[in-house]
């Protein structure tokens, strides 16, 4: 019979060790340590994501290719143009930089989001052949493609957990002799158990989503070095990046909160970003580290020696994400400002932003909105004028709101309306559209200049045509009464005066600490106009209108 090892602590009592056999490689307290060491410090060489506008795309419900009601890899590729075309004259595609793929890996779920197996793509999405076509004729139209990288656990059906009471791949998944009784960090009171009885042996494993997503052993070095492997694979099979899921909770010290944020997990994305920037120094990470702001400052790592930070160089910006929501339905700046100001005091120096306004796991922004025209103009428009990268997720464009019956997770993640009739796909959709798909399209908003989608087009086109916009530091401007959101976006050779009115009534000549001899329209919404005097500038904005000017 196995002997059974129970969990132990390390004499210090700073790290949390389990022990699952004779076998185990046990590191200290501090580990995982990097497996090489560089006589120079690899530098990343990712400009092309600074400033950069992400598309977040749900393959599965983006495009069908053949009629099986299953969005897959072929149908995104004939949408490529949509998205851009490879043309930076076109004002008819939607000009991003790059997309966000979510899970495209084999799993038995609909989501993905529990891998069973790493190195092929899931075969209702298609082939490992028809990835490396996408991220070719992405590349061709100046595109990059990212994938989700689920590291913190893989299926309970991956091959590595079903045979792990008996083989080698036990170490890699974490064990217990007894249900330790803890529960989800970000629910201490009544969030789910964490450990759950395996069957095979009567043994109990680690999965802090649920029994069907048993979390990775990262103090096994084995695991470690798999992991960079197969991100190494997919970088050579033409990825540009990932975007990692569940940043936060890769290794874990005890109960409640020391299953999240402690010092191993820190110390292993410093290690994995090294080794992704020495196979490609060119692409780059995005954290989902769902915290506060100072939480999430603290996974960039150290900027000094790396530029960008030495552990991830974006970090999606979840409480930015919550105020600019609750801003723009509640009429008032204040709350953003302040939390752009707590992101400027608390992310190092030279740090990434990853903006965006909702994604795959919140109730989308038009619903939260109440599909109001304004207040997704308003919302499109402080999310494309900001620092950082911002995300956009799909259908947020055209207001795609949640859909009516099912899950509450599909609700979030129905299929892209192109149109009002098969556009998606000729046969089933594998869930059923969300309402208002009769309007909220694109065929239908494609040639109205004042539709959702236009904006978007144009707000990208103008955050393009603006270094200041892309990659200039910003400076907040207090304005008006409460309802302004104002600021200076900067370069060395440009400055760029943006201005919101949040608010659903008429702002006029509010004066603003911002000097010029005169200006140039880069956007602005009808009834919008600025005049220079006096060392102010002197704005009138119509009823959730925004205005962009580049000071002379």
């Amino acid at each position: 019979m196995r002997a059974r090892h129970p969990w132990r602590w390390c004499a210090t009592g700073a790290a949390l060790l389990a022990a699952a056999g004779a076998a185990r490689l046990a590191a200290p307290a501090g580990s995982p340590q990097p497996r090489r060491h560089l006589a120079a410090v690899r530098q990343w060489d990712n400009g092309w994501s600074v400033g950069a506008v992400f598309y977040e795309a749900f393959v599965r419900s983006f495009a069908d290719s053949d009629g099986d009601g299953v969005g897959d890899l072929r149908g995104l590729i004939g949408k490529l143009d949509y998205l851009n075309d490879g043309d930076p004259s076109s004002s008819t595609d939607l000009g991003v930089d790059a997309i966000w793929l979510m899970p495209v890996f084999a799993s038995p779920s609909y989501h993905g989001y529990d891998v069973s197996d790493y190195e092929h793509i899931n075969p209702a999405y298609g082939s490992d052949d028809d990835f490396a076509r996408l991220c070719q004729e992405a590349h061709t139209r100046g595109m990059r493609v990212i994938l989700d990288f689920v590291m913190n656990h893989t299926s309970s059906e991956h091959p590595w957990f079903v045979s792990a009471a008996a083989s080698a791949t036990r170490d890699w998944y974490v064990w217990s002799p007894s249900d330790l009784g803890w529960r989800q960090p970000w629910d201490l009171f009544t969030g789910a158990d964490t450990w759950h009885l395996n069957p095979a042996d009567g043994d109990w494993y680690y999965g802090v989503f649920w029994s069907g997503m048993p979390d990775l052993n990262y103090r096994s070095p084995a695991v470690r070095v798999e992991m960079e492997r197969l991100a190494k694979l997919w970088l050579d099979r033409g990825a540009d990046g990932f975007r990692l899921d569940a940043a936060r909770y890769l290794i874990e010290d005890g109960s409640g909160t020391q299953q999240q944020d402690t010092p191993e997990t820190h110390a292993f994305w410093r290690e994995f970003s090294t080794e992704v920037r020495t196979e490609r120094p060119d692409a780059t990470m995005v954290g989902e580290v769902w915290a506060d702001t100072p939480t999430i400052a603290r996974y960039y790592g150290s900027t000094s020696a790396v530029r960008g930070g030495d552990e991830l160089p974006m970090c999606f910006d979840f409480p930015l994400a919550a105020a600019i929501v609750a801003g723009v339905n509640g009429g008032s700046a204040t709350g953003i400002a302040a939390t752009l100001a707590q992101v400027q005091a608390a992310y190092p120096p030279g740090a990434e932003d990853a903006p965006f306004l909702t994604n795959h796991d919140m109730i989308r922004v038009a619903t939260q909105l109440g599909n109001n025209p304004g207040r997704l103009r308003n919302a499109a428009a402080i999310l494309l004028t900001l620092p950082g990268s911002p995300f956009v997720y799909y259908g947020e464009e055209l207001g795609l709101q949640n859909g009516g019956t099912g899950t509450d997770d599909v609700l979030k993640r129905t299929p892209m309306p192109w149109d009002n009739g098969s556009g998606f796909t000729t046969g089933t959709p594998w869930t059923a559209y969300a309402p208002g798909r009769a309007t909220a399209n694109v065929a239908a908003e494609t040639g109205d200049p004042g539709s959702l989608l236009s904006r978007y087009r144009a707000l990208i086109r103008a955050r393009h045509a603006s270094p200041a916009l892309l990659r200039g530091d910003l400076e907040l401007l207090a304005g008006g009464n409460g309802t302004l959101l104002a600021f200076l976006r900067a370069t060395s050779g440009e400055r760029v005066l943006v201005v919101h009115n949040l608010g659903d009534s008429l702002v006029g000549a509010a004066s603003l600490a911002a000097a010029g001899a005169s200006s140039e329209t880069l956007f602005a919404d009808p009834g919008a106009s600025l005049s220079l005097g006096g060392g102010s500038a002197h704005v009138t904005l119509p009823p959730r209108g925004s205005g962009i000017w580049r000071l002379h």
